[in-house]
């Protein structure tokens, strides 16, 4: 029988019905993770939403004993196109260096909240 942990949102944080991870032998699938800050809130803009995108990313992978490094594949989605250069320069250097996970890059027409201009989900491998 296969043991499969989840990864709770953080107290306080109202989400909808998902775990934000869940690892499964040695793969830890983390899932969309937007831009809203500790408060809950959501930043108007798209640096600040990145930069709250990594620092749930980073929490995630923290508790299942991850980092950064441990990922295999992530999937970013943005809201607008026009935003892509930004993402790309913002993205080298919080997942970098090189090598880097392999990536797709969406552009979606709507994320579930209208303010949401990016969600990365991802999956990384976990030893022990």
């Amino acid at each position: 029988m296969t043991t499969i942990k989840h990864f709770p949102p953080p107290p306080g944080i109202q989400a909808p019905p998902l775990s934000f991870g869940a690892r499964v032998g040695d793969l830890l699938f983390i899932s969309g993770i937007p831009g809203f800050d500790a408060n809950r809130e959501l930043p108007d803009g798209f640096e600040a939403q990145f930069a709250n995108v990594v620092t749930n990313f980073k929490r995630v992978l923290n508790e299942a004993g991850a980092t950064m490094r441990d990922l295999v594949k992530v999937n970013v989605l943005l809201t607008r196109a026009g935003d892509v250069a930004t993402m790309n320069a913002l993205y080298a250097g919080a997942f970098g260096p090189a090598p880097y996970p392999a990536r797709t890059t969406c552009v979606v027409v709507a994320l579930p909240n209208p303010k949401m201009l990016i969600e990365i989900e991802g999956v990384a491998s976990v030893k022990g």
